[in-house]
């Protein structure tokens, strides 16, 4: 254990501090290749991580190549300056409305890829709009919260997602129907959460005829239009492929592919840019931590979380629900939650409680906003922002992540009940 722990957390301080623009994915795998070396892990258990993620990976990618494509080609631009004139200059309602659109983003495009296509947009904007920082801050951070928060109802909303959904066996309708009560819950209950907290800093009006006409920004309307059609039959053959137990990265990973060739075929985009941009650090990333993770699996972690599951489950209900969720919750904001959905399925593999898996997840995902270094969203939006010259400091980041998560993460584990 000592050795396993030792490992993990040299390989998490070093993913957090990048030394020397030292990249997430790398660091990653070089601790993955340590923790061989050291026999914490052995080739079996390569083996049975990628069985575990290759799904969600390859899912991940495609949702990410789609929305760089669409990104490309403006369809998330002109969603927020439609969100921006919907406002009517109104400073509040363009918050709620930020809000909403980040939900919906992070629901249909998973939470990583609205924290890489959706900030840098957002943050033009606010500046556009010649916002003061606090207020700008403000909007970001309501932006990089629902990013994580609204990431429940589909499966390839979030990694945690596809990771859960696979090692239960949980089919995408199912899925869909457990949890679209609790992310409406949860999209709801960050908008009041976050508007009391932020409130101060947001303007009563706001100048939108300092923005451009959202149509001016499509830069090619017929694959904008076809993009709507697509992206709905997209949705259906998720539903589809369910019935006939079809991986999920078969759609995700086929639909961006598709839609990439549609959009170079249309001469729109640029096929070898948007491959050789996409966050493939995220890749190694994902596999290489769950290698070092699994390293903590073998060393006992799994057998003293199952015992503190195991009892949770001997409670009541609200106790088991909860408890799992706060646990998971805690665990992701301090190692991650990629690493810690995939030691809490394995800790919940012999309990017969649906609602305490859900629980999991909901903990994973919203959990990790308690620090900057919970999710692998919040670090994409961190980096996101440096590369623009917002600077978000350890200190303000997780004073505002404690004070925000805790109360939405209780109501939207509530409503699982």
């Amino acid at each position: 254990m000592l050795i396993a722990s030792f490992i993990f957390l040299v390989t998490l301080v070093f993913i957090i501090w990048q030394p020397r623009g030292l990249q997430i994915g790398t660091t990653a795998v070089v601790g993955a290749i340590v923790a061989l070396v050291f026999g914490v892990v052995g080739f079996n258990d390569v083996v049975i991580v990628f069985d575990i993620i290759w799904d969600a990976t390859l899912a991940f990618i495609g949702i990410i190549i789609l929305s760089m494509v669409l990104d490309e080609i403006g369809f998330f631009e002109w969603a927020a300056l439609k969100m921006a004139k919907f406002s009517n200059g109104s400073g509040h309602k363009m918050f709620f409305y930020s809000i909403i659109l980040g939900a919906i983003v992070s629901a249909l495009f998973a939470n990583d890829g609205a924290a890489l296509i959706l900030t840098p947009i957002l943050l033009a904007k606010m500046n556009i709009l010649r916002l003061n920082t606090k207020t700008i801050l403000a909007f970001l951070l309501a932006g990089g919260f629902i990013s994580d928060s609204a990431s429940l109802p589909f499966v390839f909303s979030n990694l945690t997602n596809i990771v859960t959904a696979n090692y239960f066996d949980i089919g995408f309708a199912e899925f869909f129907s457990n949890m679209i009560i609790p992310y409406f819950v949860s999209v709801i209950a960050t908008m009041i959460v976050l508007w009391i907290v932020l409130r101060k800093d947001i303007p009563q009006t706001v100048d939108i005829d300092l923005l451009k006409n959202p149509e001016e920004v499509i830069k090619n309307k017929a694959l904008f239009n076809f993009s709507w059609f697509f992206l709905a039959i997209l949705l259906a053959g998720y539903f589809i492929g369910d019935i006939y137990d079809i991986p999920i990265s078969v759609f995700a990973l086929g639909g961006g592919i598709i839609f990439l060739l549609i959009a170079s075929l249309m001469k729109t985009v640029e096929p070898k840019q948007i491959i050789k941009e996409a966050p493939w650090q995220v890749v190694w990333f994902s596999l290489g931590l769950y290698i070092v993770v699994y390293g903590l699996k073998n060393a006992g972690l799994t057998d003293y979380l199952t015992e503190i599951l195991v009892y949770l489950n001997s409670q009541s209900e609200v106790v088991a629900v909860v408890g799992t969720g706060f646990l998971a919750a805690f665990l992701s904001a301090f190692m991650n939650n990629m690493p810690t959905i995939m030691v809490m399925d394995i800790a919940l593999t012999n309990i017969a409680n649906e609602a305490m898996v859900y629980a999991n997840i909901v903990g994973c995902n919203l959990g990790p906003k308690m620090t900057p270094f919970g999710s692998l969203a919040t670090l994409l939006w961190l980096h996101t922002l440096s590369k623009k010259g917002v600077h978000i400091d350890f200190w303000t980041y997780s004073k505002f992540g404690l004070i925000v998560t805790p109360p939405i993460l209780l109501v939207v584990l509530l409503s699982l009940i």
